[in-house]
Formats: structure tokens, C-alpha cells, sequence
């Protein structure tokens, strides 16, 4: 058996394709590109997929991760190129490792977003940023499947700045940029949940929705407010392994002189 880790994308318009739908595309390109899944055991098996803390529909995201269990031994980034021929533009496949540690889940402590607000003036998002960092709690309502549920958006946000962009259209002039960390905690606090209480705390109420996108997520470092790649450590425990049999079997086959 192999595992191997995946980071994709969910870009454009398929930021709003749910978990779901993801699912499903995934599922097919991974038959159409005769991938030799392994499968569980029972009336309905199915492929062995882990999907990790997928972001919610609506956001786009630049770092997704899942992990695929296979029967046959296959060269990573073969087949993330493969994989890559079978799904739509927009869900792609922009790293591959063997997973060679445990806990990929447990490396994903933190979430970096960008935030755009179109037609928030940057002074304005600076001040509402001020305001939410000096609060010592933020407390913002969500509903959820059990009702309305409240909780403090304040104690996850490791990080929050706010710097100007370019408007999309001709005319739309400047917009505001939020850049945010956000520690993954239980109950987990979303994007929309930090734009609350911006509006609890400071009255920044964008007048068009805001354009969220997901940018990484792994580690994080507490004194930097960083976030680090959460493949790094199987792509280090690939480099320090030693030659598998195949690869030593490939390397006394291969002709002289070939690269």
C-alpha cells in the first residue's frame, strides 16, 4: 500500500462548488485516470480518500489538502499531472507527496486568508482592524445546524492586517485587503465570522460581498503569526529514505550516459 498527500485549488468559479461536488469530481478523475485506488471493505466500498478541513463553499482556496491510499506504487508527480488531465480548470492538483509521516490532520493548526472588501476605503478597514485587535473578546452569532449559536471570534485570530488594492472595474476606484491567520479551534471560526466582528466592533459593513480566498494553511508559528507547509515533512522524509528496491532496479536498468 502507498499513501499519497495532494494539495489543490478551488478557483474562479468553483469557489462555490460544495465539499460535495468536489467529491464527486474527484472520485471521477481518480477512475479516469486509472488510478488503482484501494477500497474499503463492506456492501459499499469506496475509494480510500482523507479529505482535511475543507474550506466552505464560497471561498476560494490556493491550499487544499487531502490523501489517496493506493495498491500499486506510483510516482507522485506522475500522477498529479494525470489527475490534473481529468479535472475541471479551476480544482488543481499543484502538489503531491508520499506521505511518509502521520497526522497530516494535526499539522493543519491554522488557516492564512485574503479578505478583499471592494469599495472599503483602506483607512476605514485599518481602523476597523485596530479596533478588533485592542478587543480582548468578539463575540459574533452564527447559525448552525442546532440554531443560533455565539462565540468568540477574537481568541482565534493569530493575525490581521489591512493594506489597499485596485478595484476590479474601471471606476469602482481602491479596496481594502484584509490578510488574516486564524487558528483552527473548536468551534472553528471562518472568514465571515472575523467580518462580523469587524461590524460588532467598528461598523465596517462592506457594501458588496466580500471576495475570500484561502492562501495556505499548516503549522503555526506563534511568534512569526506565520504558517508553514504541511507536506514539508514528507517531502524531508522522502529525500533522507534510502533507494526502494524499484528505484535501485530502474537505476541499474536505465542505459549509460542517460540522465
Amino acid at each position: 500500500m502507498q499513501r499519497i498527500r495532494l494539495r489543490y485549488t478551488k478557483r474562479g468559479r468553483l469557489r462555490f462548488t460544495s465539499h460535495r461536488d468536489f467529491q464527486r469530481a474527484f472520485e471521477r478523475a481518480l477512475r479516469r485516470a486509472e488510478v488503482p485506488m484501494a477500497y474499503s471493505a463492506g456492501f459499499t466500498p469506496h475509494p480510500k480518500v482523507s479529505y482535511a478541513n475543507a474550506a466552505p463553499t464560497g471561498t476560494g482556496s490556493e491550499a487544499e489538502y487531502l490523501e489517496i491510499q493506493l495498491t500499486e506504487a506510483r510516482d507522485p508527480e506522475t500522477l498529479r499531472t494525470l489527475l490534473n488531465e481529468s479535472l475541471p480548470d479551476g480544482l488543481d492538483i499543484t502538489d503531491a507527496v508520499e506521505a511518509r509521516t502521520s497526522g497530516l490532520a494535526d499539522r493543519l493548526q491554522a488557516s492564512v486568508w485574503e479578505i478583499r472588501l471592494d469599495r472599503v476605503a483602506p483607512a476605514d478597514a485599518e481602523r476597523a482592524v485596530a479596533a478588533f485587535l485592542e478587543a480582548e473578546t468578539v463575540e459574533v452569532e452564527r447559525r448552525t445546524k442546532n440554531g443560533m449559536r455565539t462565540f468568540d471570534a477574537r481568541a482565534a485570530v493569530a493575525r490581521l492586517e489591512a493594506s489597499a488594492g485596485r478595484g476590479d472595474r474601471p471606476g469602482d476606484g481602491g479596496c481594502a485587503i484584509l490578510r488574516l491567520v486564524v487558528r483552527h479551534l473548536t468551534p472553528a471560526v471562518r472568514p465571515d465570522d472575523v467580518l462580523s466582528g469587524l461590524r460588532a466592533t467598528a461598523d465596517l459593513a462592506p457594501p458588496v460581498p466580500a471576495a475570500v480566498t484561502r492562501l495556505a494553511q499548516g503549522l503555526l508559528d506563534e511568534e512569526s503569526g506565520t504558517v508553514t507547509d504541511p507536506l514539508a515533512p514528507d517531502r524531508e522524509a522522502v529525500q533522507a529514505a534510502p533507494p526502494t528496491a524499484a528505484e535501485l532496479t530502474a537505476a541499474v536498468a536505465a542505459p549509460e550516459g542517460s540522465a
